[in-house]
Formats: structure tokens, sequence, C-alpha cells
């Protein structure tokens, strides 16, 4: 019979953290697959579990990921955990998980830690509906498009940066989004957790200002109001001659209703109101 793969959420600071499910499951299971073997060999002697190591980590994921598979094919169960927190949120646990299932092997996620949802909670911000983006790209066309992706986010969107790239990120953030509320999280669960509750532009200019930022980092943003969308949509309609796009389209080939029917997707608007304003300018 196949064994089965746990996912087991460990402590995101706090070692107490730890559920007794989750202890069991790591006492019971033939091997444990994480990302740092030192740093997971600290846990497991905190509650004194004596089990086999193998490393599973982005750089290893791919040929890893085929011996664990192997292993759980051959009858043995593995649990899967991070350094701290949720497998699968932000790091590679993702592909095994998907490599699992793919290969019929049964997978059983626990509940426990994660450092976007305990940030959120006590954030202050909407909880009702929000996004969570990880860490954004490095790359300048990639972070470009995700952020411009994000300019019109109405949910809570919530980050996670290292230390030493939070600054840019907050500057990139002030650039594509405007000054929001902002809520910096750090060392949850730690003797030296922090909620710092401002707006961004107060982050760089006060807080950050003679202050390095340390640890690791939870941001959750305020995401876009309503009324300033449906504002901004508005500003950028009236600047825009809606009768000579039309035109221009029918121009290129495409019957009268057909251009008026793009333009309207293009801006959002109903049909008929785009058809209103190029009779009157076309005069019929």
């Amino acid at each position: 019979m196949s064994g089965k793969l746990y996912i087991v959420p460990t402590p995101i600071g706090n070692l107490k953290d730890m559920t007794f499910r989750c202890i069991e499951v790591l006492k019971n299971v033939d091997i444990i697959a994480c990302e740092d073997t030192r740093h997971t060999l600290k846990l497991l002697n905190f509650f004194g579990i004596k089990k086999k190591l193998i490393s599973y980590y982005e750089h290893n994921k791919f040929h890893r990921g085929e011996s664990l598979i192997l292993h759980m094919k051959e009858g043995q169960n593995i649990a899967l955990v991070s350094d701290a927190g949720m497998p699968g949120i932000s790091d590679p646990g993702e592909d095994l998980v998907k490599l699992c299932i793919q290969e019929g092997v049964h997978v059983i996620a626990l509940p426990g830690p994660c450092a976007l949802v305990t940030g959120l909670v006590a954030s202050g911000l909407d909880t009702g509906r929000f996004a969570f983006e990880g860490f954004l790209p490095m790359n300048k066309v990639g972070r470009k498009k995700r952020l411009e992706e994000l300019q019109k986010e109405t949910r809570t969107i919530i980050f996670y940066e290292a230390p030493h790239k939070l600054l840019r990120t907050l500057q990139d953030l002030l650039g594509f989004l405007g000054n929001r509320k902002l809520v910096l999280a750090r060392e949850l669960t730690k003797i030296h957790e922090e909620f710092l509750r401002t707006d961004i532009k107060s982050a760089l200019e006060t807080h950050f200002k003679d202050k390095r930022p340390k640890g690791e980092y939870v941001l959750l943003l305020e995401g876009e109001k309503e009324e300033k969308l449906i504002e901004k949509k508005s500003l950028e309609v009236d600047a825009v001659d809606l009768v000579e796009e039309v035109h221009l389209l029918m121009q290129k080939g495409l019957e009268k209703n057909e251009a008026i029917k793009q333009v309207a997707k293009k801006y959002d608007l109903k049909k008929r109101e785009v058809y209103m304003k190029v009779v009157k300018g076309m005069g019929g």
C-alpha cells in the first residue's frame, strides 16, 4: 500500500504553537522532508523526536521530489515541513503536493501556524476579502507587471518581504499604488513581536528614516477604495475621445456596432452609453 504525504505546519516563532497532532505525525512518519535539516533538527530536539531527515528545497525540488515519491510508493509515510509556517505557501512544497496528486499519492494537510493569517487578523485592516501576493518578483519587468495588476485591487493585499529588501518594496508600492494604510508585522509570535500601523509614506519618511528594518516582515496593505476607482475611471473616460476611437476602428474595417462594442469593453462602459456618444458625435 502506498504511503502518504503529510503537510505539517511548524511554528513561525513560538515553539509552543506546535499542535499535538503535528507532534504525533512527526513522531510516527518514516521520513521528514524539510528545507534546512539543521533548523528542523532544533524543532525535533525540542519535542524529543528522532527521525530521518531529507532536505527538500527550491534548488533540489525536482530530483528530490521524484525520490520522495518512490519512498511513498514503497509504503513509507513522509511529513513535509518548512522552516516556519505552512508548507506550500511561498515555498517549493507546492510542487511536491502537485507531484503527489499527479502520481496518485494521498496528501493530508494539517492545520496550524501561518504568518499571513496571523498578521491579517491582528492588522485592523479588512479581513473579509484579501489577496496574498507572497514575495514580489525581483526582476524589473515582472515586478512592474505585478504592481500594475494590483493598482485596481480593492481587497487587502498581503506580501512577505525580507528586511534587506523592505525599503525598495515600500518605495515601489508608493510609486505604483500611491499612499495607503499599511501594517508592517514582524517577529510574529516571538518575544519582540511588533505591529506598525501607519501608511507607506510615513513608514519610509519617519519610521525607517534612521532605522534599519530587522526580521522577516508581513506587509498588509489597504486595498483601493471603490469610490476612488470610479473616480479614476470617470477621469480616464473623460480624457478619451470615444468617437475618435470608434472612428479609428471603423477605418480598420470594423462595422460600427462591433467598433462600439470593443470600445465599450475597453473602458468598461455600457455599449448603449458609447453608442449615444458616437451617434451624437458622428451625427447619426
